[in-house]
């Protein structure tokens, strides 16, 4: 899991040769609660670093996700949007929402590490 990268907005970010996959943290869900709807992007859209790209909903209020870097949309996991509850039962895993071709992989370095996020929430 040390390759994981978090944003200060609560996303976490996992790249794999230029190809990240994109989730919101378990501090986030949690901070949510039972999530009830998801909207995903399309794939194919371009992003920006900080456009809102999906919107989270839970029985509390709802949310966005933003692009933690800029990038290319190349996948969307249809199973969160389906059953969004994937994302509070395995929010860094299986609820993961989409994938990103990145534009530029050195935004990555301004991304927190775990110890970092963890000193954020905590």
């Amino acid at each position: 899991m040390a390759s994981i990268l978090f944003t200060e907005d609560h996303e976490w970010i996992n790249n794999d040769n230029g190809t990240a996959t994109v989730g919101i943290t378990v501090h986030a869900q949690e901070q949510l609660g039972d999530l009830v709807f998801v909207e995903l992007p399309e794939v194919g859209r371009k992003v920006t670093k900080g456009d809102a790209i999906v919107v989270v909903e839970s029985v509390k209020a709802a949310s966005d996700v933003y692009a933690p870097v800029d990038g290319e949309i190349v996948e969307i996991n249809d199973a969160v949007v389906n059953d969004p509850s994937l994302i509070n039962q395995a929010a860094e895993g299986e609820g993961w929402l989409f994938k990103l071709k990145l534009s530029d992989e050195g935004q990555l370095n301004g991304l927190l590490d775990a110890a970092g996020y963890k000193a954020l929430v905590d």
